[in-house]
């Protein structure tokens, strides 16, 4: 990591129930957690929108946000995400298939036209030499209504934002699973 956290103790009460949850949630307080409470108003922002986004009666169903979130994440190299984010979609798609074949996932048969479309518009989105099209849009309207859509959108901002912010600063994978990073990566980083 290019800058390590702060002490536990050093962060303000207020935040401790964030590190609880987390503690309880993942066996550990995370990094990017540790990071991101540096300026506590921040953490807290970035912390209410991923709980509006993540919540339970979101219109996007949990296994495509994880989709979304773990093919964003191999997009942008960050290592942490991919780690984390593909231990929940593994737990939330009960197995580990469309995790291995994610970065693959033009290719594979495991991908339903509901789940093509989303992850066309994630790349859309996310990779930078590209803009989404009206086509794209329409075929989202498909499935989604216009609410949905800017819920997508933000969950795929939201994702970009989180995933830059830790290969930014070198966050390690954690060891939560092993998902394979976007083939581009490997290509760029010379694995």
């Amino acid at each position: 990591m290019l800058i390590n956290p702060k002490p536990l103790k050093s962060y303000p009460w207020w935040l401790k129930p964030f590190f609880w949850s987390q503690q309880r949630r993942y066996g550990q307080v995370l990094k990017p957690g540790l990071l991101w409470a540096r300026i506590p108003k921040l953490f807290a922002a970035v912390a209410l929108l991923y709980g509006v986004l993540d919540r339970k009666r979101s219109p996007i169903d949990p296994v495509l946000r994880s989709l979304v979130t773990v093919r964003v994440s191999q997009i942008n190299w960050c290592s942490f995400c991919v780690d984390i984010n593909g231990m929940v979609l593994m737990k939330r798609a009960g197995s580990e298939a469309k995790v291995e074949a994610l970065s693959q996932w033009r290719e594979s048969e495991l991908f339903d036209d509901k789940e093509r479309a989303v992850l066309d518009y994630v790349e859309a989105v996310t990779y930078s030499d590209r803009q989404v099209s009206p086509a794209q849009l329409e075929v989202l309207k498909g499935y989604f209504d216009e609410d949905a859509v800017v819920e997508l959108t933000g969950l795929i901002a939201f994702q970009n934002l989180s995933s830059k912010f830790n290969a930014a600063l070198d966050v390690p994978a954690e060891g939560f699973c092993k998902v394979p990073l976007a083939d581009d990566f490997k290509e760029k980083s010379g694995d």
